[in-house]
């Protein structure tokens, strides 16, 4: 949350040099407070997971935040009961007249596949064309940040020769960027992927900021300039144990899975993970609630 100040104090200008988030008193005035409209097109298998992790990233702020879950109409769930879809959640024909401060779209299991030979891709371009005028700003995850990528801009995805697993380091490459601010100039983050974009293809579109990379990992976060559309490709969201039990499906499976980078202590499989990614989840989705969606989003949101 921003710093309300007098307009004329002195330490307005070592603040502002310093990139620290003020207010003064005449736009304090003129700014009402109401709860955020979130909508979440959840496209992960175990719904409930995702539910969750989503749900504890975005309660880290003092802003009042009403989350909608979206699901999508051609697909079947075949991992989340149909009662619990049907309680909670909307389709996008009941809310395609509304208009939302913000959406997150989730990742999916679907990236060995090309985007078109994907079910749902026809539905899922319908909803990322109609978030340019009924959203105010949209995050995009993993294969939601690729496949947001695709749509908007045409960035292709590439196959790699192994999986991504583990936690790798990242740097921040504009900290004056509103979106990073308060991260450290290096953290960590989880990645779980098969495919990836590529910094090079990313470069030929100057509406795209890269603001973190990883030198492992490569593309962390991409934002459009306008902060309308922000990109990550990893999941700072997971749950301490997400990538275990990612590694532990995959092994009863006899898909002899590599052991997720940098994530068990002594990369002994049956250990406890130290968390360490849990301040860089709560700072990322924080600054985008606060700087990209509450302090920019209009105070009315109509319908068509």
């Amino acid at each position: 949350m921003p710093i309300k100040i007098q307009k004329d104090l002195p330490a307005k200008a070592i603040l502002e040099a310093e990139n620290i988030f003020m207010m003064d008193e005449d736009r304090a005035l003129r700014q009402d407070i109401r709860p955020l409209e979130i909508l979440i097109l959840n496209l992960m298998p175990i719904k409930e997971e995702t539910e969750t992790q989503l749900l504890r990233a975005l309660s880290n702020t003092p802003l009042q935040v009403d989350c909608t879950f979206l699901m999508l109409s051609s697909h079947v769930s075949k991992n989340t009961s149909a009662s619990h879809l049907n309680k909670f959640y909307v389709t996008f024909d009941e809310v395609r007249r509304k208009k939302y401060d913000g959406m997150i779209i989730t990742g999916a299991p679907v990236e060995n596949m090309e985007y078109e030979e994907v079910n749902y891709w026809e539905e899922l371009t319908d909803i990322m064309e109609w978030s340019k005028t009924h959203v105010t700003s949209t995050l995009h995850i993993c294969w939601g940040a690729q496949a947001g990528l695709y749509y908007h801009y045409g960035i292709p995805k590439y196959k790699r020769e192994r999986k991504l697993s583990g936690i790798y380091r990242h740097q921040v490459l504009n900290r004056k960027v509103p979106l990073v601010r308060s991260l450290d100039d290096y953290f960590y983050c989880p990645h779980s992927r098969w495919t990836e974009v590529r910094e090079a293809d990313v470069a030929k579109h100057p509406e795209l900021m890269l603001l973190s990379r990883s030198e492992q990992a490569g593309v962390f976060l991409v934002m459009s300039r306008d902060g309308r559309q922000i990109f990550m490709q990893g999941h700072p969201e997971y749950d301490r144990m997400t990538l275990n039990n990612e590694y532990h499906r995959d092994l009863s499976k006899g898909m002899n899975p590599e052991i997720p980078y940098n994530y068990y202590e002594d990369n002994d499989p049956f250990s406890v993970p130290t968390l360490k990614w849990r301040n860089v989840a709560n700072t990322l989705y924080t600054n985008w609630l606060n700087f990209y969606v509450y302090q920019v989003t209009p105070y009315l949101l109509s319908e068509d």
